[in-house]
């Protein structure tokens, strides 16, 4: 074959560099068209007379607080993406400010709070505690780091953003972390007035990452500085597939304390003891999950390189079918986890898209994939909440069965991970946030934007 010219040479790279243009811009598009459409959720999921959201697109379901603490994280992307204007913004933030600030804190057991912490679940009119839950720690602290995201957007000398800004301070402020330790050095699950605190405290890696960093930095009612080592102590180091790194089982463990706070390039002990840090972790934990996909051990349908994100998530119910031969156990909401399971054959979209920052190379594939199998279609909030491939269902489609439901906290984290990616925008408002950099450094984290 002849060589080619010059003038070929130059149109085979303008050619390429035009399709990789072309790929970055629908790649863009897609993912401000999921921003949005998840964004919507908290528009129209929402009281705008007092600032709650509901738990789930179910009716007569309550409000969550974790879904709560979303909305005020994703209100500054809406700004920022004229999905909502300032004004509209802040009012709304202030609505839920003010609900909480006023709301009853007490040990009647019909109270939204106690200490400080709310219910995991409130009525989404009367704001009062729903079902008999319990007093959630971790829920508490996904609420407050998103008042104190609020507090770090809101920053204008207007009489609305000062009253946030003071709002927030006073929520935070008031909530007693100390108290929620019991007799215990690791901070307990939650208390009911009914029963007292719950036989659960928080070991292990999981979770509660950002429920240690805001009990630590409370300038009013920190946990003592041995409470977090103590933590650690109880953490996992597994080699997986050949990979090294922080063990939890599912997804979401990885993805919701970085939603709000910039891991990369700081370490705790443990961390430099490891020559690795949360974020790089993370990034090993999706590329394990990807790799438990391919290698299918279960024999689950559609399993995959680009078909993977095992997470807690809403299941098909809890129920036994013998599926092609196989007898097969599914269940309803539950932790699903990698590799050691519980697995069923149900995957998480939106758990896929919050890993965005820490693997893009798997995960924009995985989303194109998702939107070949028509995840998103016909859906106001883009994706719903998770599908089963496995299970069977009439009429038969490619998903297989697909959950009925959004979710608060599964729009949330493809909100606020996509701009992460994109711009960190959550990140940089959250580094200047004192309480977060007092917490990280009473943890003994140091390196990176902490020095």
């Amino acid at each position: 074959m002849p060589p080619r010219s010059p003038k070929a040479r130059i149109g085979v790279v303008l050619a390429v560099t035009n399709a990789r243009v072309a790929r970055s811009i629908a790649q863009v598009e897609m993912l401000q068209g999921l921003q949005r459409d998840s964004f919507a959720y908290f528009v129209n999921e929402a009281n705008p007379a007092n600032g709650l959201v509901f738990d789930k697109t179910r009716l007569e379901w309550p409000a969550s607080i974790a879904a709560i603490g979303m909305a005020l994280t994703v209100y500054p992307v809406g700004v920022d993406h004229h999905f909502m204007s300032r004004n509209h913004a802040a009012q709304r933030t202030l609505a839920t400010l003010r609900f909480l600030a006023c709301c009853e804190q007490s040990t009647a057991p019909d109270a939204s709070g106690y200490k400080g912490f709310y219910y995991h679940f409130l009525s989404m009119t009367s704001g009062r505690r729903a079902w008999l839950c319990e007093l959630s720690s971790v829920d508490t602290a996904i609420l407050m780091a998103g008042i104190l995201t609020a507090a770090a957007f809101f920053q204008e000398e207007t009489a609305s953003e000062a009253e946030i800004r003071r709002l927030a301070d006073m929520l935070y402020r008031r909530v007693d972390w100390h108290w929620m330790l019991g007799a215990n050095p690791l901070l307990c699950h939650g208390w009911t007035p009914e029963h007292g605190f719950l036989k659960w405290h928080w070991e292990g890696y999981d979770e509660a990452l950002i429920l240690y960093i805001l009990a630590l930095g409370s300038p009013t009612f920190p946990i003592p500085a041995h409470s977090y080592p103590a933590w650690v102590a109880s953490y996992c180091w597994k080699t997986v597939y050949g990979i090294e790194y922080l063990y939890a089982g599912p997804l979401f463990t990885h993805q919701l304390s970085h939603a709000r706070v910039d891991f990369r390039g700081i370490r705790d002990p443990f961390m430099q003891q490891h020559q690795c840090d949360y974020f790089e972790n993370s990034r090993r934990a999706t590329l394990v999950q990807q790799q438990y996909a391919i290698r299918n051990p279960m024999d689950f349908e559609q399993y995959g390189e680009f078909c993977w994100g095992t997470t807690a998530s809403d299941g098909p119910g809890t129920v036994t079918r013998t599926v092609n031969g196989v007898q097969r156990t599914f269940f309803d909401y539950i932790a699903r986890g990698v590799p050691y399971g519980p697995d069923d054959g149900t995957l998480a979209p939106w758990a896929v898209v919050a890993s965005l920052p820490f693997a893009p190379d798997i995960v924009l594939p995985t989303i194109a994939h998702f939107n070949r199998l028509r995840l998103c279609e016909a859906n106001p909030y883009g994706f719903k909440a998770s599908f089963n491939p496995t299970f069977p269902c009439e009429p038969a489609r490619a998903a297989g069965w697909v959950s009925e439901y959004h979710f608060g906290i599964n729009e949330g984290p493809t909100i606020i991970m996509i701009e992460n990616y994109q711009s960190g925008r959550i990140w940089a408002l959250m580094r200047q946030c004192p309480y977060i950099k007092a917490g990280l450094r009473r943890a003994a984290f140091s390196g990176g934007w902490l020095d």
